[in-house]
């Protein structure tokens, strides 16, 4: 796909690490001018460096997506900087580990855990689309990645708040994909199983059982890798998918495919 994405903007928010990151090199590599936003400033930093390092465009956008102000903030700063916004991968969000202590029976999770998840799991993947959207029909269009999960399309166990946000994500991409198709905006989701990154770390501790532990919930038997959610975010963001929108896409090494996953 080499340049498929030449002279386009792409905004990509939890870009500081793991898949965002790979995402924001995947999406420069192929050409577009990077916006990178995330809620830690140094990871974001990091990422949009980067980019320059290997030739190019790229700035960072310190970004909460929780707050609408910082949210529209950020899609105005990628627009003035650039010009337009051809293209967007949502993918902020939190992690499983955010509900430790809480990962029991849906009745012992916590509001507070709740609110939270679902507040940047979810609310933040619309109030993203909220202020894209209207930008990329201006441009005349434009392709939107949403991140759920594995979990977004089966049940766990000891997780029902986390897999209600990432449903949640896809829901909001099927209902928004057929609001704005006609338009010239598409609208899909990424479904990530277990996959490598900083956050899989901080779970795992590296520990080598644990570890084994998540990779047999996965049929191909290992985690994945960031920069194979990447290439499927760059496709989805690619004249290459025309004909797709309102997709749930797994890239979860056929997690989602079987009734077996494991706490």
């Amino acid at each position: 796909m080499d340049g498929a994405l030449d002279g386009r903007v792409a905004l990509v928010t939890g870009g500081g690490s793991g898949i965002g990151r790979a995402a924001s090199l995947a999406l420069a590599a192929e050409g577009a001018r990077v916006v990178v936003a995330d809620v830690a400033a140094d990871g974001g930093e990091e990422t949009a460096a980067m980019v320059r390092e290997r030739g190019g465009e790229s700035l960072f956008v310190r970004t909460d997506v929780t707050s609408a102000a910082q949210v529209e903030a950020m899609v105005s700063r990628a627009v003035d900087a650039y010009g337009r916004l051809d293209c967007a991968f949502n993918n902020a969000g939190v992690q499983l580990e955010v509900q430790r202590g809480a990962n029991t029976l849906s009745a012992d999770c916590t509001e507070e855990v709740f609110d939270r998840t679902l507040s940047v799991n979810l609310k933040g993947v619309w109030l993203c689309m909220k202020y894209e959207v209207p930008r990329m029909l201006e441009a005349g269009g434009g392709s939107i990645v949403n991140t759920s999960s594995a979990a977004g399309l089966v049940g766990i166990e000891g997780q029902a708040v986390y897999v209600a946000s990432k449903h949640g994500v896809i829901g909001l991409t099927k209902s928004a994909a057929l609001e704005y198709a006609a338009s010239g905006v598409r609208i899909n989701a990424v479904c990530p199983g277990s996959t490598r990154t900083p956050m899989i770390d901080d779970i795992t501790g590296h520990d080598p059982g644990m570890e084994a532990r998540i990779a047999s919930n996965q049929p191909l038997g290992r985690m994945g890798a960031p920069e194979e959610i990447a290439a499927a975010v760059v496709w989805l963001c690619s004249d290459a998918s025309s004909f797709v929108t309102g997709h749930a896409l797994s890239v979860d090494g056929g997690m989602a495919s079987g009734l077996f996953l494991t706490t």
